[in-house]
């Protein structure tokens, strides 16, 4: 899903207070304008920004993995040398809000001392183990070299840090696109073609996993991590001959690996529409589900999960205490209740030759219609809700009056309502003439993809409205932030209590909206 209008405002603001005002220029002219070279930016940036500064402020972004750099290779029998583009990973950019939730994810799963390497790694953008080394170091309290060795190590084992990409692949010029569609059936099988520019360009500027993800440790600080690629088959991805993900000293670049966090959170959210849905044995079943099928996920956002056997599953649950007290005949009345479906649920499960899969599409589906009809509860009443759920149901064009009866509302006010919520992009209106009828037939839809970027779009806007609030509740209390909470007495006290609960209560609300983009946008 391509960036909304208030998406883009809400990433330039994430940049500006990331990296100030000149950087989310840059940054604003490659997310409207689409790919650049450094030169095309400092003509067309609306601001008077030089080429040098320019390049500084494309090497500052992709230091903090905001821009992609790339060249595509030019036409057969052309001379001339590829330029260099940037792109910017407006995704990324927007991850750049939810840090605290991918710190909480890596407390919860490897400890406080993983989730403390992982906020270095995201608040610096990428750094190497002696980095990292020496900004412990520098700490209140230091964990120790051994520690942050350690740690490393669990981060990269979980696949929460990787490697840092290619810092300028090459494409293939599109004359190629149709070469590599004829290596036969079978190739053409396995070969799918990455939907988007951004795809194919980080699909290129990604290392093979032995290489992304490096498990062998050497007692130097300073050495490589699995450096060795000779048992890579050559061709497996094209690669530059400059080890890119080096620095001077030659150690490891490390940054964190976005992909399988949103992953981790897409999966618990999971567990959690399963648990409110079915109940608390359904949820421990398909948490062990995504455990046995995760290693296997080619992305983060996958419709499907591969198929499991019976015994992979119940192997699984029972490392946990709530699995153990589920017996095998338990386990196997939450799969048939998971992949039963009703006139209101989809099967979140599907079974097929004794094997169980994730229908990760159904699950995540269902939360999605929930906010919908939320949202639509909230702002046009009950009325309104109970058409847009009959209208989500029917998924195809109904008459205002077949509405009605369907909804138990006046005939006299549907149309009225129906209006309301078309005019706001909420619905789809399609005007029906018939000979001999002075007034057309008004036929009404639920077009859910466009329903869902209008309310994406309208996310993204509370999330900047709200993060400039709390933005002017911190300059307007600016003073009063740098006196010690101790020596605050009587009104000041009281307002410094006062800020603390705005701060909290916009602060949750920011954290709760953040969730329902993540539903509509990445999961």
């Amino acid at each position: 899903m391509t960036a909304t209008e208030f998406g883009i405002v809400y990433a330039v603001h994430i940049i500006t207070s990331h990296f100030g005002s000149v950087a989310s220029k840059v940054c604003e002219c490659l997310l409207r304008r689409g790919p650049l070279s450094s030169r095309e930016i400092s003509r067309l940036a609306e601001s008077d920004i030089n080429h040098t500064k320019v390049k500084d402020i494309l090497y500052l972004l992709i230091h903090h993995n905001c821009v992609q750099a790339f060249s595509i290779d030019p036409p057969d029998g052309s001379e001339s040398k590829p330029t260099v583009q940037y792109i910017a990973l407006f995704r990324n950019i927007i991850h750049g809000a939810r840090y605290n939730k991918f710190s909480k994810v890596v407390n919860e799963e490897l400890g406080s001392q993983c989730s403390g390497l992982l906020d270095g790694l995201l608040s610096n953008g990428r750094l190497t183990l002696e980095q990292l080394i020496d900004r412990d170091r520098d700490s209140k309290k230091p964990m120790g070299s051994e520690v942050i060795r350690d740690s490393l190590q669990k981060l990269v084992a979980a696949r929460f840090i990787e490697r840092v990409p290619s810092p300028e692949p090459v494409l293939g010029n599109k004359d190629e696109g149709p070469a590599q569609k004829k290596r036969g059936a079978k190739a053409s099988k396995i070969f799918k073609e990455p939907e988007s520019l951004e795809e194919r360009i980080l699909e290129a500027a990604t290392p093979v996993d032995a290489i992304r993800f490096p498990f062998i440790f050497e007692q130097d600080s300073s050495s490589t991590v699995a450096d060795d690629d000779s048992n890579i088959p050559e061709g497996k991805r094209k690669q530059p001959e400059v080890d890119y993900s080096s620095g001077p000293s030659n150690e490891v670049i490390w940054r964190p690996n976005f992909e399988e966090l949103i992953r981790r959170l897409r999966h618990k959210a999971c567990v959690e529409i399963v648990k409110e849905r079915r109940d608390e044995g359904c949820a421990n079943v398909m948490k062990a589900m995504l455990e046995v099928g995760r290693s296997q996920e080619k992305k983060a956002k996958t419709d499907k999960s591969v198929p499991m056997s019976m015994g992979s599953i119940y192997e699984e649950l029972i490392k946990t205490d709530a699995g153990r007290e589920m017996t095998q005949a338990r386990v196997e009345a939450c799969l048939e209740q998971l992949s039963a479906t009703s006139s209101y649920l989809p099967a979140f499960v599907i079974e097929s030759d004794d094997s169980y899969i994730v229908d990760f599409k159904s699950i995540i589906s269902v939360a999605q219609k929930d906010e919908m009809e939320s949202v639509v509860m909230r702002r046009y009443g009950k009325e309104a809700f109970r058409m847009f759920r009959y209208l989500s149901q029917e998924d195809r064009f109904v008459e205002t009056d077949k509405i009605a009866d369907a909804a138990l509302t006046e005939k006299k006010d549907t149309p009225q309502i129906l209006l309301k919520m078309w005019r706001d992009g909420y619905l789809h209106m399609q005007k029906l003439a018939v000979t001999g009828v002075y007034m057309p037939f008004l036929l009404w839809k639920v077009n859910k993809l466009i329903v869902s970027r209008q309310m994406l779009d309208e996310m993204y806007h509370a999330s900047l409205n709200l993060s400039l609030r709390l933005t002017h509740e911190k300059d307007s209390e600016k003073e009063l932030l740098l006196l010690p909470m101790e020596k605050l007495e009587g009104a000041l006290k009281e307002r410094r209590n006062k800020y603390r609960a705005k701060s909290v209560l916009l602060t949750s609300a920011s954290f709760k909206l953040d969730d329902a983009i993540l539903l509509f946008h990445d999961f």
